[in-house]
């Protein structure tokens, strides 16, 4: 990799200083990027070039082709006369403008995305005859990730369960995996989804809080309906605030349907696995990114894709008898606010899914994909999960809104891969050119044309399970009213130091609402979870801890459910590389070349931009001390000691202390280093820096810190450590 293959460069090439007058065509994507495959709107591969579809030409032209000689001034009567109502140009331009938003998601609409590929390595072959996860086979995906409760500009890092969307083009149709980074959800039945979301949304008199569950209207509803307990709980874990996208494990929620060659039916739950491993900010990490950098994750997915660390998951399957009573040791897997423990149904791998390009327009692709929990595939049905059975109506309602119109499948980004034929016609936004007279079945003026098919023709086919007789009621089961045992579970499988996290979640979050009678409340449903756990929130809130109102599940732990004490690869890990300038460039050199060898990404922070040494091997700086924060890197290391530069000074910048001045160091790599050992991070220094370690007040043997020896030495060091993600022996649990 070298300078200008860093991520982050907005173009594809350099842009001159001065305005470019020579005409030229449109320049090419990067090299990261790509857009949806050439198909036609009913499916047909165009074989077209992905520039034919994009904007061409040199010349500035109105949509309808006509080249314009300016686009600066209105056509007025003189120079300062009034502007004329003939301006089509005008006109065109502004009318296009006007409604160039559409209506954003109602939940989801802060997200990310990127394409990829999925292969499948076979292993479901038994279970289900899904073309796609047969041995070998390859298929186009994209996935779409996001925040739940935030607006579109909200940002990125807030506590929230995150989604975790992917559209598979298969040869048989598109299927859609649309699920979260949490395995469980708030409620039990759709008819509550509206309830939940205008409890966790801002409040509808002042618009306040955004993209937060810390407020009394969403504690009011979960402490009220206690359904929403586990799914709560796991949100207060560090689950809510993960490090990337790309460290995020996703979940299909609901128990699907599988059906095999022979018509034989499994029921599975659907697990995404990180081969970067499962991992999360901590709180004071993510709330100083909301401020610092609120596109924290997005940026952080595409700038890894960029660099060619290519993120990567594991879809895996639990697998379960399809029997009569759908319940699986005890657990109904019609329940979404439940989750079966690993160590009862191990999770079976059955495909890797590799993200490899960039999107070439958030507005066309990201913002535009509709995904839809129905798009089934030959082999994959739906259960009666209530929850899932509201999803199957809901989706499509929402697009044919946000979208315009019936046609929304016609999207470049939402076009299936398999030919379309479905007598479907006209509506808003109608791009295919449909042929033949005869749009219903069964016609003879086109021939019979379409035909159904079946079975052995690829048919989809839905799984004849029998309905059993029963009445009418607004009801459910009676395994649904068990609220409490499975967040117990959860907490029971937290080591101590993630258990201090829930708790400081749950004090902070309750702290900030102002009713107090929603505080008590919700420290009695803390109590039947556990009883330490209640006790620790109450004397945040400064209250009173009630008993448990209900006997205390003893669930055996489930250690699949922690995510410390494992190592994994560190590929794309971010390292700051702190210099005091052309001092020690030679070390500076090292490391940074040692970085990019391992697979992760290098960032240069010195007192000013620019470069470092000239010629060949001149280094460019990629951030600046007053441009830098510890929040943007897994770990720091420190070649040399820089003084204060230039601009250290608190007028010019708020982040310097003028009394650190006296130590000799720039404050601001003071600051940097001081918070990134409090976050838990790795901290290397080799020569100079074991300098700023003293001034910093951090010990050189503290755990997770390497300093003294040759550069190559601490980056080796530093390296071993961010396979644990943390040094999370600096953290001392009280529990």
């Amino acid at each position: 990799m070298s300078d200008n293959e860093i991520p982050g460069a907005p173009g594809p090439e350099p842009a001159p200083v001065e305005e470019p007058t020579k005409p030229r065509g449109p320049l090419p994507p990067k090299h990261d990027q790509r857009g949806p495959e050439t198909v036609s709107p009913t499916g047909q591969p165009t074989g077209a070039d992905q520039d034919k579809v994009a904007q061409g030409g040199a010349y500035l032209t109105t949509a309808q082709g006509a080249r314009l000689y300016d686009t600066d001034h209105s056509l007025k009567a003189g120079p300062r006369g009034p502007v004329l109502l003939q301006d089509h140009h005008l006109r065109e331009k502004i009318t296009h403008f006007d409604h160039e938003r559409i209506p954003e998601r109602v939940v989801h609409a802060r997200g990310a995305a990127a394409h990829g590929v999925f292969r499948a390595y076979g292993a479901a072959a038994g279970i289900t005859k899904a073309a796609f996860l047969a041995e070998g086979a390859e298929t186009p995906v994209f996935v779409r990730f996001s925040t739940v409760l935030g607006s579109r500009g909200s940002a990125d890092t807030v506590r929230d369960t995150r989604g975790f969307a992917t559209k598979f083009y298969t040869d048989e149709g598109v299927f859609d995996l649309v699920g979260n980074n949490i395995p469980v959800f708030f409620i039990q039945d759709a008819i509550k989804f509206p309830d939940v979301i205008h409890a966790g949304k801002p409040h509808p008199d002042r618009e306040i809080p955004q993209a937060q569950s810390a407020h009394d209207t969403f504690w009011d509803f979960v402490t009220l309906h206690t359904e929403a307990t586990h799914h709560t709980l796991w949100n207060m874990s560090d689950r809510g605030i993960p490090r990337s996208y790309r460290m995020m494990e996703g979940f299909g929620v609901h128990t699907f349907r599988l059906v095999n060659a022979e018509g034989a039916t499994t029921l599975v739950k659907f697990h995404w696995k990180p081969k970067l491993g499962v991992h999360s900010q901590v709180w004071e990490e993510a709330q100083i990114a909301c401020g610092m950098d609120p596109d924290f994750h997005r940026r952080d997915l595409a700038d890894a894709i960029e660099a060619g660390a290519f993120p990567q998951w594991e879809l895996g399957v639990q697998t379960f008898p399809d029997t009569e009573d759908q319940m699986f040791e005890g657990i109904d897997l019609l329940d979404p606010t439940k989750i079966v423990p690993e160590e009862l149904a191990p999770v079976r791998p059955i495909g890797l899914m590799t993200l490899n390009a960039n999107p070439s327009n958030y507005f066309a692709e990201t913002e535009q994909v509709a995904f839809h929990v129905g798009h089934l595939v030959p082999g994959i049905d739906v259960t009666n999960d209530a929850l899932m059975q509201g999803r199957l109506f809901s989706y499509v309602d929402t697009q044919i809104t946000r979208l315009g119109g019936p046609n929304f499948a016609q999207l470049p980004i939402n076009r299936t891969h398999a030919p379309v034929n479905d007598m479907l016609r006209d509506g808003m936004h109608q791009t295919a050119v449909h042929r033949g007279v005869a749009p219903y079945r069964p016609n003879s003026l086109d021939g019979g044309c379409p035909f159904t098919a079946g079975a052995d023709t690829g048919a989809y086919i839905e799984v004849p399970v029998e309905v059993p007789a029963a009445r009418k009621v607004r009801d459910a089961a009676a395994s649904f009213d068990d609220h409490f045992s499975q967040a117990r579970l959860f907490w029971l499988s937290m080591t101590p130091t993630e258990r201090e996290h829930i708790t400081a979640a749950y004090a902070f979050e309750l702290g900030k609402c102002w009713d107090q009678a929603i505080k008590e409340r919700g420290l009695r449903v803390l109590a039947n979870i556990d009883p330490e756990l209640c006790a620790r929130v109450a004397e945040g809130l400064g209250l009173p801890a009630p008993e448990a109102t209900e006997p205390l599940a003893s669930p055996e732990p489930s250690p699949a459910l922690s995510q410390l004490g494992r190592t994994w690869p560190v590929d794309g890990r971010v390292v700051g590389i702190v210099t005091a300038g052309e001092a020690g460039l030679d070390a500076v050199r090292e490391v940074r070349g040692a970085v990019l060898g391992a697979g992760m990404v290098p960032l240069v922070i010195a007192p000013s931009g620019g470069k470092l040494g000239s010629g060949d091997d001149a280094v460019t700086v990629q951030r600046t001390f007053a441009t830098a924060r510890s929040i943007e890197f897994d770990a720091i290391v420190l070649v040399g000691a820089p003084a204060p530069a230039p601009d250290a000074y608190g007028a010019r910048d708020a982040k310097t202390d003028d009394g650190a001045r006296s130590t000799g160091v720039d404050p601001r790599v003071l600051l940097l280093v001081t918070e990134a050992f409090r976050h838990g991070k790795a901290v290397g220094a080799c020569g100079e820096g074991a300098t700023v370690l003293e001034k910093a007040g951090v010990a050189a043997d503290a755990p997770g810190v390497v300093a003294g020896g040759a550069a190559s030495t601490v980056l080796d060091g530093v390296t071993e450590l961010l396979a644990g993600h943390r040094a999370w022996d600096r953290f001392t649990p009280a529990l």
